[in-house]
């Protein structure tokens, strides 16, 4: 195995030229794959992040039916107290206990159904980007004020503005009359259209009053310091919860399935292209060993009439081949590496992007996730592609007849 060894690696560098540019072709898409992994992990990561924070959280805390049939009757009793219990259990301030409501907003001149959300205004900034978004006016301030803050499309449709008041009817969790004439405090743009036209915040102790919900609520949203760090939160949120029966806790996958679809349909769009670039490096290899058989075809057959064997020829091939690719691994990951460390730390953007994202309260770099699987699986591929390239080249020694190679010029 040694002598197969560095007659391998001897061989490799009887033409450092064409070995160099192969592998530099290697080194290259590899750099490029690690980059672009890495970089596409980074922007699922703060896609995630930047769509749970707007509203969702990163986890919730509901009655066990309130994901699938958002009843008013379906609540968390006790919302405020749960929620500082689980301040307390995860040290996190990025808890927040919310109640929810469809009702009928009104102006003087037109009126349209909303959804009317109850929060605390000390910690709704803490798991939301909505007060963030707050452009126009205040958010809210008193938790149990009579002012609401509302989207730009819906105040446009309703055609108020700060200092305005709009009459909210509705029903009550007992199924009373609700009805309230609320202040127009602030107005936020977040730059979905969804949220913008359909959704009104009140202070959290104002909406249990209002829709007689006495001291419970509907969710708890909890927001990890990262996303990485999810599940171990939602673990120390569950412990804290563990014995009750009248709640369950929600990871982000169940709140937004179609998220988790969303990422998977653009990464399969994204492996196509690596697919192309890996197949361009894969026939790169190709033709470096089957130039490198064809021109030894002479020193096969004189080797062969020793007694050497086909089968430890086409080893000898594949351990090139396997020498060649796994200088391309090394360095194309190491390099790679590199630049997803670099960015990782400094971010990357480009012109127009910081100022876009300032308007919608989200970070204007992209930071590309370092991680193994972005270091070396798109490597590993190429290096599983180059071997699976040699294949061609070392079955020709197969059928090679001694006589008529040494015969070949």
């Amino acid at each position: 195995m040694n002598l197969t060894f560095k007659l391998a690696w001897r061989n490799l560098w009887r033409q450092p030229r064409r070995t160099w540019l192969t592998t530099g072709a290697m080194v290259f898409s590899n750099i490029l794959l690690v980059f672009l992994i890495s970089l596409q992990l980074g922007m699922y990561r703060m896609m995630i992040d930047n769509t749970l924070k707007a509203f969702t959280g990163h986890m919730q805390v509901q009655a066990p039916e309130y994901q699938d049939d958002k009843k008013m009757r379906l609540t968390v009793p006790g919302i405020e107290s749960v929620a500082a219990d689980i301040r307390a259990a995860t040290g996190l301030e990025s808890v927040g206990a919310r109640a929810a409501a469809f009702s009928l907003a009104s102006s003087e001149e037109r009126s349209y159904g909303v959804q009317i959300f109850g929060v605390e205004p000390d910690y709704e900034p803490l798991v939301s980007s909505i007060p963030g978004l707050t452009n126009k006016g205040r958010y809210l301030q008193d938790i149990a004020a009579p002012e609401v803050v509302i989207g730009s499309l819906l105040a446009k449709n309703l055609r108020v503005d700060i200092g305005d008041e709009v009459t909210l009817l509705g029903s009550g969790k007992d199924g009373s009359f609700a009805a309230a004439v609320v202040t127009v405090v602030g107005i936020f743009d977040s730059g979905l259209a969804e949220l913008d036209r359909s959704v009104i915040e009140m202070p959290l102790a104002y909406f249990q009053e209002v829709y007689s919900m006495g001291d419970s609520g509907h969710l708890i949203s909890v927001n990890a310091p990262d996303l990485f760090l999810a599940d171990v939160v939602q673990q120390q949120v569950e412990q804290a919860l563990a014995g009750r029966d009248d709640v369950v806790v929600l990871d982000w996958d169940e709140l937004q399935p179609g998220l988790q679809q969303a990422i998977q349909a653009d990464l399969a769009g994204a492996w196509f292209m690596y697919g192309i670039l890996i197949i361009l490096v894969a026939f790169s290899v190709l033709n470096t060993q089957l130039m490198s058989v064809l021109e030894r075809t002479r020193e096969f057959g004189i080797t062969m009439a020793l007694g050497l064997t086909p089968g430890r020829l086409m080893r000898l091939i594949f351990l090139e081949t396997a020498l060649m690719g796994g200088l391309g691994l090394l360095l194309g990951a190491l390099l790679g590496g590199a630049l997803v460390v670099y960015f990782g730390v400094n971010g990357f953007t480009w012109s127009g992007m910081e100022e876009m994202a300032g308007k919608f309260n989200v970070p204007g770099r992209i930071y590309p996730s370092v991680s193994l699987a972005g270091l070396f699986i798109g490597p590993t591929i190429v290096f599983v592609g180059s071997l699976l390239a040699a294949i061609y080249p070392a079955v020709r020694l197969h059928w090679l007849h001694p006589v008529s190679a040494m015969r070949s010029a």
